[in-house]
């Protein structure tokens, strides 16, 4: 492949767990009401999956629907990159079981942890896949089965996660259309803002420490809050830059759904109006890495994308990690 190159996105897909749960759900479980979490988060629903379900099931389905869309064979994928903190497994690789499910023998996989930010994380690895001429097409996904790592009695973080997948297909084309920019970024410093400590080396889950919970989300809300909104103006900013645009050329915004007051404020600091961005969270809650894709598969799904829209995605997440990309929508003919 020639240099010029690009990484196109030519299909996308989502899954969603079928249980909804609502706010007034939550309320006879934890101190806590609709008001409360709905001005807090902007969140009214969202999604959580069934006890015998796991993460690979999800994220099949959502990349089953992006070969679907992009009228491409499962065994024409050169590579399965798997966004998510919530394997199936520690090992293998999530993404083995997916190449599994999809029947795609012709594919190399791995998964990649970067919190809300993976998603994001995976689409730059794949990118640069692509564009070296190591890949011709490269699968993407992001998902997470948060729901098996909350606790439940912990309201400043139960009223927030959910489950879901969402993922797209991408194929190297020569035309000015695909991504133009991609930048990620991490500050170890600020580690303890986000984690599920237990399972790991560090911290086993043995008895005593499930005890104490350890398996399950903690967050410093207010901190996050903060870097999250400085972070993700920063990334979006910069990767304009890179693509010579400027929030003004951005036909769309897929933020993180991390939290709508987050949204409202990186929207309002780079002058994107809200008819400009694209949420969802009041339906989906905070699906981490499956977030913006899940976002990304429902706007291009609905048409209102079009051909050679810029699209600006960025979010944040667990390490404390940060990511942006912007992409011209469209593929080669």
């Amino acid at each position: 492949m020639s240099a010029s190159v690009r990484a196109q996105i030519i299909g996308t897909g989502s899954a969603l767990p079928d249980r909804v749960v609502t706010n007034a759900d939550l309320e006879t479980i934890v101190d806590t009401s609709d008001e409360w979490i709905t001005t807090r988060t902007g969140i009214r629903e969202r999604r959580i999956a069934a006890s015998d379900e796991y993460l690979s099931q999800y994220a099949s389905r959502a990349a089953a629907m992006a070969l679907e869309r992009a009228e491409m064979e499962a065994s024409q994928v050169d590579l399965i990159l798997c966004a998510t903190v919530t394997p199936d497994m520690v090992t293998p690789a999530t993404a083995c079981f997916i190449q599994q499910d999809l029947g795609a023998v012709n594919a190399a996989g791995f998964d990649l942890s970067a919190g809300c930010s993976g998603f994001l994380y995976a689409l730059a690895t794949g990118q640069t896949f692509i564009e070296a001429g190591k890949a011709r097409t490269v699968m993407v996904i992001g998902g997470e089965i948060l729901s098996r790592f909350i606790n439940w009695e912990d309201r400043s973080t139960c009223v927030i996660f959910a489950d879901g997948a969402g993922a797209v297909l991408l194929r190297g084309g020569t035309g000015e259309r695909g991504i133009l920019a991609s930048r990620m970024h991490s500050d170890g410093a600020m580690a303890d803002f986000i984690t599920i400590a237990g399972g790991g080396s560090r911290y086993p889950s043995t008895p005593e420490r499930l005890k104490d919970k350890v398996n399950t989300i903690r967050m410093k809300g207010n901190e996050t809050f903060k870097v999250a909104v400085r972070s993700i103006e920063e990334v979006s900013r910069e990767v304009l830059r890179e693509a010579g645009l400027s929030p003004d050329d951005v036909d769309l915004f897929v933020p993180h759904q991390a939290n709508q007051r987050i949204i409202d404020a990186v929207g309002q600091r780079l002058g994107i109006p809200g008819e400009r961005c694209y949420v969802n969270i009041e339906r989906t809650g905070n699906t981490s890495a499956a977030s913006i894709p899940i976002a990304l598969h429902e706007v291009a799904d609905s048409g209102r994308l079009r051909p050679d829209n810029h699209v600006l995605m960025a979010a944040f997440g667990a390490g404390l990690t940060w990511a942006g990309s912007v992409v011209r929508w469209g593929r080669d003919a």
